[in-house]
């Protein structure tokens, strides 16, 4: 069984549109409304395949219930925690060329008492789990180390945790040595301060991560595929996607993917993948079942170091918070 907790989950509006035109009245072609939150879609995308799994979120105010309600809807094995404040609603807006452009809103804050419930709530939960999940982004206010805190609390009782945030919170998670981290370009680059133009520089930066104390890297290129890291090896996966429609919760999905296959090697790689490619192919953050993933199309090998990126990505204005393995 695979647990995930979401410290900052939400209601997903996703809107369809012609195109984005800032100052205009836009008329939409479709909406629809999901529930919400990195880990929230990885436990969707393992129920939506038959993997068992349960979530650990927190719930706040009438959009809270209304998120829970979703998730009660769907089938999901899920503990909820009650804490102060209001849900978070996300919106997001899809052109037909698969462009997505997301409004966040922040969230509620938690407090130091709510988030060692919600720990504990983990451990209850989890006597049966192989992974724990911890994934998102973190609420207003609470601390940056907070998932490196978790990461050590739930190893201590015998777990794998898998790490998939992004930022300050990615770089202290990496020194509570997680079993797996699966950032996407923009957050490697980000944590790394290296600029990532080719495969090569993806894998060095993963490597670099591993340095910093993670056992595994799976790091997302979205169009351009995957990297997979490990103490045994280094590979590279990609899936042909036809008829992008929104790349919302597509990582959850790879990650989701990953773990169902076992967490490990090319078998691991390629499932991830096809599950990745398949949520691009659906609208809004909707989690692919077994009809909709299609294994046909993944490709998976050595990587070749030379291959540029589709777009290169380069590290924000902040030094680098985790080493390279080249200096």
């Amino acid at each position: 069984m695979i647990l995930t907790l979401t410290l900052n989950p939400s209601l997903d509006r996703t809107i369809e549109i012609a195109a984005l035109a800032r100052g205009a009245v836009i008329r939409a072609a479709r909406a629809r409304l999901d529930p919400g939150g990195k880990g929230v879609n990885v436990s969707r995308a393992l129920l939506a395949n038959g993997v068992a799994a349960r979530a650990v979120l927190p719930f706040a105010g009438d959009e809270g219930a209304q998120l829970v309600r979703l998730l009660a809807a769907e089938g999901l094995d899920m503990v909820t925690v009650p804490v102060a404040g209001t849900t978070r609603s996300n919106v997001t807006l899809a052109e037909p060329d698969g462009t997505v452009t997301k409004i966040n809103e922040p969230g509620p804050a938690l407090s130091a008492a709510e988030l060692d419930t919600i720990a504990e709530t983990v451990l209850a939960a989890a006597r049966e789990a192989d992974w724990v999940v911890a994934s998102g982004s973190l609420p207003p206010g609470v601390p940056a180390d907070v998932y490196a805190r978790l990461c050590r609390r739930f190893a201590a009782a015998g777990l794998r945790v898998a790490v998939d945030t992004s930022g300050p919170a990615l770089a202290r998670a990496l020194e509570a040595g997680p079993a797996l981290v699966k950032p996407n370009l923009d957050e490697l680059a980000a944590v790394t301060g290296r600029p990532l133009c080719r495969v090569g520089d993806v894998v060095e930066a993963a490597a670099g991560l591993r340095a910093a104390g993670a056992r595994t890297v799976l790091a997302s290129l979205g169009a351009d595929g995957a990297v997979l890291v490990q103490d045994d090896g280094v590979w590279y996966g990609e899936a042909a996607v036809t008829g992008p429609r929104s790349s919302v919760g597509a990582g959850d999905a790879m990650l989701a993917g990953f773990l169902a296959a076992g967490g490990h090697g090319v078998p691991a790689l390629a499932e991830a993948l096809a599950w990745g490619a398949a949520a691009v192919r659906l609208p809004g953050s909707r989690m692919p079942g077994p009809a909709d993933i299609d294994r046909a199309g993944v490709r998976t090998g050595a990587p070749d170091p030379a291959r540029p990126l589709t777009v290169p990505h380069a590290p924000p204005v902040p030094e680098p918070v985790a080493p390279s393995p080249h200096g």
